[in-house]
Parts: structure tokens; C-alpha cells; sequence
């Protein structure tokens, strides 16, 4: 690995984020951690960011650029969740979960290009294989990381003739904070006991789910890949599902998604 070489990595205080930037120190990054709480690494050098604020990340990355003046690598990890009823989600939340996982994403990339496009880099986003099975009390979620996975491929396409690679990895059920500290709503009285039920279901799979160095390894392997995969997930459970919202009809997807998750 050539030396001096930089990475941001949002998200970077737990779970994937932190292990991605731990990784990325391993192969001889300075690797900026852009996060509202501290690592706890000292390696990594914190810059207190909120990715949803557009004058927080630029300052960020106007910081990156006047220490460092190039970029590398960019790791937009940072997300947040909320469950609960559509109807029963308010917008103060519907907007957040947007503002964080789909804006957050563009205000960084828009942020790192710039820096990127003398020597090249990696733009990884960290999606989800919700953006393909639209879950049922996560629709915000899903609809967030589906908007994500479309402004990859499109960036993607805008941004290969400066030499910058944009891909997504889209994991499935893995163990880290993100579960604790989902945002839940309840919803409507009509809905009974469905959504609690639905949602208990949902985080016993993520805390018996793959462990965030798994995902980090692979968005690491997607920075360092000459041509990676637009979007890509891990593990075979994971791409089955992936190949079967190819090969069924849309009717047929939805319906299985229900039949696990409405309970």
C-alpha cells in the first residue's frame, strides 16, 4: 500500500464504520473519522460531524483538504432507522431518516469529489438489502437506502471518467448499536399488537446477524478493487435474496417479505 494515502469514514464511532476506519489504519490510511461521538482509537483522527448538516460536512472536508489537500477513500456509513406504521411515522422522523442515510451520502460525496479527481479514489456507500425487499414497519428505511442505491449507480456513471469508483454495499442482518437505538413508534391502536411483534422479530435477527468486521471487509475490498460491483452484499443467505428479487415477480417478492414480517 502506497503511504499518504487518506480515507474519511462517516459513522466511524461503532459498528461497521469503526471497524471499517480500523481496517483502513491497518493498511497504512490516516483515516479521518467524521462522527458526532469519538472514537475510541486514537489513531483515527476525529473531526465532530453531523451528515446531515450541509455546513458540517463541508467543513469537514475543507479541514481534510487543508491538511492532507487530496482523498482517497470515502466510507458514508453513517445511518440511522426508524420503525412503526407509515401512517403513524412523523415527518419530523421521515425527514431525519432521509436527511442522515440519502442526504447524508450526498452532501460527503459531493464534499469528496473534488478531492478525489486529480489521482482517483473510492466512494463506498453502505446500503442495505432492505433497499431491495421493501421490509414492512421499516418503509422509511427502505425507501432511504433504495433512493441511496439509485444516486450510486447514477454518480457511479458521472464520476468513472475523473477516475473515482462509486459502489454500495448492501448488508443484511448484523450485530452492532444500530438495533438499540432504532427509533420506534408503536402506531395506531388498529394496528394491535402487529408492529411490536413484527419489529421483535426483525432485531432478533440483526442481533444474531454477521459481525460488522464481515461488512467492513468488504467495503474495505471495494475501496481496493480495481472495478467493484455497483452494489454488492455478503453472505449467501443475503445474496439469495438478492437473486430472487430478480428472478420473481415483484408480486410474489412482496408477498414473501409480508408472510415473515407481519406477524
Amino acid at each position: 500500500m502506497p503511504a499518504g494515502k487518506v480515507a474519511a469514514v462517516t459513522g466511524a464511532s461503532s459498528g461497521i464504520g469503526f471497524q471499517c476506519a480500523r481496517l483502513l489504519l491497518d493498511e497504512g490510511y490516516k483515516v479521518y473519522a467524521l462522527c458526532r461521538t469519538a472514537p475510541k482509537d486514537e489513531r483515527m483522527l476525529h473531526i465532530p460531524t453531523d451528515v446531515a448538516d450541509e455546513e458540517s460536512v463541508n467543513s469537514a472536508f475543507e479541514r481534510i483538504a487543508a491538511e492532507c489537500g487530496r482523498l482517497d477513500a470515502l466510507v458514508s456509513n453513517a445511518g440511522m432507522g426508524i420503525s412503526g406504521p407509515i401512517e403513524a411515522t412523523s415527518s419530523r422522523d421521515a425527514h431525519r431518516e432521509m436527511d442522515v442515510n440519502f442526504f447524508g451520502f450526498f452532501h460527503c460525496a459531493r464534499a469528496a469529489a473534488p478531492l478525489m479527481r486529480e489521482r482517483g479514489g473510492s466512494i463506498v456507500a453502505t446500503s442495505s438489502v432492505a433497499a431491495i425487499f421493501s421490509i414492512p414497519f421499516q418503509g422509511f428505511y427502505s425507501a432511504s437506502k433504495f433512493a441511496l442505491n439509485a444516486l450510486v449507480l447514477a454518480l457511479r456513471n458521472e464520476l468513472a471518467p475523473f477516475g473515482i469508483k462509486v459502489s454500495a454495499v448492501m448488508p443484511g442482518d448484523v450485530r452492532t448499536n444500530f438495533t438499540d437505538e432504532r427509533i420506534k413508534s408503536d402506531g395506531a391502536p388498529i394496528y394491535g399488537e402487529k408492529v411490536s411483534r413484527s419489529v421483535a422479530v426483525m432485531e432478533k435477527d440483526e442481533r444474531n446477524g454477521m459481525s460488522p468486521e464481515r461488512i467492513a471487509k468488504k467495503i474495505v475490498s471495494n475501496i481496493e478493487a480495481k472495478n467493484p460491483k455497483p452494489l454488492c452484499t455478503v453472505g449467501l443467505q443475503y445474496k439469495l435474496y438478492c437473486f430472487l428479487s430478480r428472478a420473481l415477480p415483484i408480486r410474489a417478492q412482496n408477498y414473501l417479505v409480508g408472510k415473515i414480517y407481519i406477524k
